[in-house]
């Protein structure tokens, strides 16, 4: 319990304005009439020791000349100390925000002068006019009560060791009260070497550091001998939070591996970007994985970015922000900052006893308090901390190109890697999409959502040449991947009718499950084993050939025949949904279902689903779908159920927009990045590029065709209801016989009782309508069954 009550000692005085400006006030009012007081003293105005009929002397009239004389009697020339520590404590209590906690500042700044009168009891010199010594009677009173353990002790000069221990004793005393810590001595020596502009500051920032972070009697014997550290990393990291607990206020990453400067020494340090662009120019064309990728030289080079890190203006809002949590009555300190390109993260220590859920819920009222547009509180992964995220003033752009660059993508061994863009420390963010396996986006117009899925998709055309990843786009919306028409990747042209998106989802269907017989034939576990083995095959010069047993002979023994495999390469296939929304809207039976079977299974195949969508509602996202795509990104949304219905979770509604977002991966804590911009111009030269050196798209005319007949899996398009009413004579065939048997003809029953979608069941009405099966509704909606049973 004691220790409990230390560590939330920091939080718990009141921060009330107006009682801390009145108690100040008064110890500097109390400050200055004993110190006028007492360097007014004249021996001979007339007081409780001296008799005269002369005036007073003193600044303050009679009452000053008797307070000068006690205060001389008692304390001697140590009352100075006791006027000039009242002064400096009042000072700091009405002025600077978050002062000592009073029961600290009252107890240091009364054993400061008990301290110095000690030290200043010996030696007495002969011009004294009192009979006690310098520091008064309280003074020789404390210097001999001091003095005893070393007379017992048998010390040579007592009196003197004493003096030394009082002294240090009230050095100790005064750091305490005015909130010093050993780091605080580095500070000031350092601060004292700059300029008189640069101390100034300094001076201000070392004030606003007595206020905030002071750890409790219980820890006071953790190493505080840096007050700034810069971290320099040799890798980039792509952990949102470090899981250092040790570290110092103040943590920047920074790439260059520069031999590291005395931590003793605070400097400003002016901030590289972390996925630095080089300067030269890149060759005009690269190899991929197995053919010709576009040169990067395509993207432009990002303006340079300089960021000044002002640990002054940091420390100030660190000392804002706990005055905040202090008003709503959250216990704890904040023990770390980490300033980022677009946000900076201040990590709060919380008390024993406060709830993670009540400090997530002030996320608003400390957005208001501390004038910020937005703030995002969540649990640090690993800590025991919770971090604040408060946007910049100046906020910096995180451009595709320095993340393409940088050793994080150029050297990944991701099969289909994707720059998701940086971390809020600035470290590059590159996920592999083969591991995902499908990925789930959501955003409201303007949160940079379209942006994010061309930035995806560049990645993979940046890596992977046509051989190794075809596309599939679906763009109901006709203007955000339209663009991409005629590039080589493309496994079809790009896709804008909703009917045509249910024809191409039917055909990635058949295309895994034609993959899935090809692989099991082959004896591998998925897609890459299947291009392994067949590369194999083709360096030897071999066939793939299985047995396949066809039958009996007349004397009942098997026969086998030899199957050739296929040796060709197979690529791998990624489907893009720009808005899933519009699909859902006009065929949402067919869509989910062909979405659902996809996500299930399409894993080893090799295919995989990139799905968008500006409105993150249940009839969009449903719990099918939902449940099928464990990883998701959220760009800002405008209301928290939006947050929880992508995430799971609240706190996407608190992003800033423009790239801004948050990523949950399949059992990973959700992570904020920072997206990366990439310019219409810019997609635009690659898709130039690409035409012109990349040769003609290679289009499947079987991927927007309709299924010929006794094509697919029959049980599949009965549930999707996707066979047309002219050609699915079955089909018709149960809907009649439906109909005659249970006397009931309407939409919704067979809808209910054949599991297809409306469309096709509003089909099946109408033919049903047209042959003289039943009649036409009448003016109640009601229908007529004109066919006997006999006639089915």
């Amino acid at each position: 319990m004691a220790n409990t009550i230390a560590e939330a000692a920091p939080m718990r005085e009141v921060s009330d304005p107006v009682w801390r400006i009145i108690t100040g006030t008064g110890a500097f009012a109390l400050g200055v009439f004993i110190c006028g007081s007492v360097g007014s003293y004249d021996p001979l105005d007339p007081s409780w020791n001296a008799a005269s009929d002369r005036g007073v002397e003193n600044l303050f009239g009679a009452g000053g000349a008797v307070f000068a004389d006690v205060m001389r009697q008692l304390l001697g020339w140590s009352a100075w100390v006791a006027g000039l520590a009242l002064m400096i404590g009042g000072a700091m209590r009405a002025v600077l925000i978050g002062a000592p906690k009073i029961r600290r500042w009252m107890l240091g700044f009364l054993f400061v002068p008990l301290s110095a009168a000690c030290f200043a009891a010996w030696p007495v010199p002969t011009s004294w006019p009192l009979r006690a010594g310098l520091g008064g009677m309280v003074g020789d009173g404390l210097h001999d009560l001091a003095a005893m353990p070393f007379r017992a002790l048998l010390l040579p000069m007592p009196e003197l060791l004493s003096g030394f221990v009082a002294g240090g004793l009230g050095l100790i005393c005064a750091f305490a009260a005015l909130g010093f810590r050993r780091g605080d001595a580095l500070l000031l020596q350092s601060a004292a070497a700059k300029s008189s502009a640069r101390a100034a500051q300094r001076a201000g920032g070392l004030w606003s550091r007595f206020s905030f972070g002071r750890k409790s009697g219980a820890e006071t014997d953790e190493d505080e001998s840096d007050l700034f550290r810069i971290r320099r990393p040799n890798e980039p990291t792509n952990e949102v939070i470090e899981p250092d607990l040790d570290e110092d206020v103040f943590v920047e990453d920074e790439e260059p591996p520069a031999p590291a400067a005395s931590p003793t020494k605070p400097v400003t340090v002016t901030a590289p970007r972390s996925a630095t662009i080089p300067k030269t120019r890149v060759k005009r064309s690269r190899k991929g994985r197995g053919g010709k990728v576009p040169p990067m030289d395509l993207l432009q080079v990002p303006p340079a970015q300089r960021n000044e890190i002002d640990e002054d203006d940091l420390l100030s809002k660190a000392n804002r922000l706990a005055e905040v949590l202090r008003e709503f009555g959250v216990r704890g300190r904040i023990r770390e900052v980490r300033p980022g390109p677009v946000v900076t993260l201040f990590e709060l220590e919380p008390a024993a006893g406060v709830k993670s859920s009540r400090v997530i819920s002030l996320a608003d009222d400390v957005a208001r308090s501390m004038s910020a547009v937005s703030c995002r509180i969540a649990v640090v992964p690993g800590k025991n901390a919770i971090g604040i995220e408060l946007p910049n003033e100046e906020r910096q752009t995180v451009y595709l190109r320095s993340l393409l660059d940088h050793d994080a993508y150029t050297k990944t061994k991701a099969v289909l890697p994707m720059a998701l863009g940086e971390d809020i420390g600035g470290a590059p963010t590159v996920v592999e999409l083969a591991k995902m396996p499908h990925l789930l986006i959501a955003g409201t117009t303007g949160s940079g959502k379209s942006v994010g899925v061309n930035a995806m998709i560049l990645s993979l055309i940046f890596k992977l040449p046509p051989e190794e990843c075809r596309f599939i786009f679906i763009d109901p919306k006709m203007l955000e991947l339209s663009i991409y028409e005629g590039i080589p990747h493309l496994l079809s042209p790009v896709v804008t009718d909703p009917k045509k998106a249910v024809l191409a989802l039917q055909w990635a269907v058949r295309e895994m499950e034609m993959r899935y017989e090809l692989m099991s034939k082959a004896g591998v576990r998925n897609l890459a084993g299947f291009n392994k083995k067949a590369a194999e095959f083709r360096t030897r010069g071999d066939q793939m050939t299985r047995k396949v047993q066809t039958g009996f002979d007349d004397r009942g023994k098997p026969q086998y025949e030899t199957e050739i495999l296929p040796l060709d390469h197979v690529p791998n296939l990624v489907i893009v949904i720009d808005e899933m929304a519009d699909l859902m809207m006009v065929a949402g039976k067919e869509i989910e279902g062909c979405v659902q079977r996809l996500a299930q299974m399409a894993r080893a195949a090799g295919i995989h689903l990139i799905t968008a969508t500006q409105r993150p509602s249940v009839d969009v996202i449903t719990g099918t779908i939902k449940a099928n795509f464990p990883t998701r990104i959220s760009y800002m949304v405008t209301t928290k159920i939006d947050s929880r219905t992508i995430l799971g979770e609240q706190g996407a509604e608190q992003l800033l927009g423009m790239g801004d977002l948050l990523y949950q991966a399949a059992g990973v804590k959700t992570k904020r990045c920072h997206g990366p911009f990439v310019s219409d111009e810019e997609v635009q030269a690659v898709v130039d590029w690409l035409r012109d050196n990349g040769g003609e798209p290679d289009y499947n005319p079987e991927v927007l065709e309709e299924p010929a007949e006794g094509t697919g899996s029959a049980i599949m398009d009965a549930m999707l209801g996707t066979s047309t009413g002219d050609k699915d004579e079955d089909l018709y065939a149960q809907a009649m016989a439906v109909v005659l048997r249970d006397k009931r003809a309407s939409t919704s029953y067979l809808q209910r009782r054949l599991k297809v979608g409306y469309n096709k069941a509003a089909t099946l009405i109408e033919r049903l309508e047209e042959e003289g099966v039943i009649s036409a509704p009448n003016h109640a909606g009601k229908r007529t069954i004109l066919k006997q049973g006999d006639g089915e």
